[in-house]
């Protein structure tokens, strides 16, 4: 089973969610996704200022595998990029829940976090699809 740290929110789409101290969010892709995708070669990073709307594709990532979308956990503003990940995409395989977040964001409702799944949830997303 892979690493689902307890702290985090995760989406039905394999992203993790981690709520800053200011507010905001921080997202990444799970150690599940990185693991199915293999190793990473490219990501193409959304622009800070963006709105998004919950479920909107935001970024894509590209591995030896497969291309795949990044979406949107929740509707907002994206603040920040990580573009240390643009220069070194293997950042998301070698550290999904560190250095290789992807982008931060504003949500428009912060009570918006309640639909996102707890590690146990997720736990049990990733087991129905083996």
């Amino acid at each position: 089973m892979s690493e689902i740290p307890a702290e985090l929110k995760y989406s039905p789409s394999h992203e993790w969610i981690r709520v800053e101290p200011d507010g905001t969010i921080c997202v990444g892709i799970t150690h599940h996704a990185q693991d199915l995708l293999g190793d990473m070669v490219f990501i193409e990073l959304p622009e800070v200022g963006r709105q998004l709307s919950h479920g909107e594709e935001c970024a894509v990532i590209e591995s030896v595998k497969a291309a795949s979308d990044i979406y949107a956990p929740l509707a907002g503003t994206i603040t920040a990029v990580n573009n240390s990940v643009e220069a070194a995409p293997e950042l998301l395989n070698q550290q999904p829940y560190g250095d290789g977040w992807i982008l931060k964001m504003q949500p428009d409702a912060a009570t918006d976090l309640h639909k996102l799944l707890d590690a146990a949830g997720y736990s049990a997303l990733v087991a129905s699809e083996a």
